[in-house]
Formats: structure tokens, C-alpha cells, sequence
């Protein structure tokens, strides 16, 4: 089913207001990237860290695939997961079913990586939206997922997930 959109002049105002908050939360540092510090802390470049986030998330997944989920080229992923397997965060392995296929995996320290990460992941993300009432977090997810489900529509992707409310009916930290 097509989806009619507004045209561009229909919404060029509120892109200009949505761009003005982006640029005011992303100058509050903890804002920005919940995992900005954890960079930091664990001395990994974003794209090593996602690279994990994504791995964790997922489970193996091949260059091309990895590369499409970071935003990034094949040869910089390429660079990326040198480096983590070199750490023993990651291993490359053939496919079983298509020998040309290599996908890469978390190895053990990279799953306990991941399980640190995705921990401190939750707590950061707890701590932002108990700054909300449960009705803005609703609000919130509401909107995120309608937008990530018009996105999809738009580039033919599969829909956003439904979030799944929590017990409490909200995240409360």
C-alpha cells in the first residue's frame, strides 16, 4: 500500500525546528551518544563499538552485511574487524553452507564485551528517559515507531518493530 507523504514545503518548518533540537541535545554530551563515553572507557573507536553492538545483536553476519549496518564501506569494516580480531574480540569464519561466504563472529571475550556494553547501554538509556513521565515515553516510542515504520515504506525495508512495553508500563530507572 503507497503512502501518500507531505510535500517537502509542507514540512520544511518543523525540519528546521527538529534540526535546531538535534543540534541542542548533541551539544549535551551525554545526549548525543549514550555510548560516547564508553568509547572512552574502553578504548574502542564508534565503529568498533558498534561493530560489537551490532555482532551481539544479530549474531555472525558477513562483511557486506555488517558494513550496510554501521553506514560504513566494506573496506573500512574490513579495518575495523582487523583490529578486533587482532584483540580476539572477533573471529572470521567460512560459511558452512557457501564456502566462499566468510562471516564474523564475537568470540568469548567479544561476547562478554558485548554483554558489558549492552549493560552499560541499558543503564544510560534508563537514566535519559526516567527524565520523562511514563506518558512522554509512551509518546516517545509511539512516534519512533511510526517513523521507523514510514522509513521502511519509504526504502522498502521491513517495518520497525513494535517496542514492548515494560511490565511497570514504563522504564522507569
Amino acid at each position: 500500500m503507497a503512502r501518500n507523504f507531505p510535500a517537502q514545503e509542507e514540512v520544511a518548518a518543523d525540519a528546521s525546528q527538529l534540526k535546531a533540537l538535534l543540534i541542542a541535545l548533541g551539544r549535551q554530551r551525554s545526549l548525543r551518544d549514550p555510548l560516547a563515553s564508553t568509547c572512552e572507557q574502553m578504548q574502542f573507536t564508534p565503529p568498533q563499538l558498534h561493530t560489537l553492538l551490532w555482532l551481539g545483536e544479530d549474531g555472525a553476519l558477513t562483511m557486506g552485511e555488517l558494513a550496510r549496518r554501521l553506514g560504513v564501506t566494506e573496506k573500512t569494516v574490513t579495518g575495523v574487524v582487523d583490529r578486533l580480531e587482532r584483540e580476539a574480540y572477533v573471529q572470521r569464519e567460512r560459511d558452512t553452507a557457501d564456502r566462499r561466504v566468510v562471516r564474523c563472529r564475537l568470540t568469548d571475550r567479544g561476547a562478554q564485551t558485548y554483554a558489558e556494553l549492552d549493560s552499560h547501554l541499558q543503564e544510560k538509556l534508563q537514566r535519559m528517559l526516567g527524565l520523562l513521565d511514563p506518558a512522554d515515553r509512551t509518546q516517545l516510542f509511539t512516534i519512533l515507531q511510526k517513523l521507523g515504520t514510514r522509513l521502511a515504506e519509504l526504502l522498502q525495508l521491513a517495518p520497525c518493530p513494535a517496542a514492548e512495553p515494560a511490565e511497570d508500563g514504563g522504564a522507569e530507572p
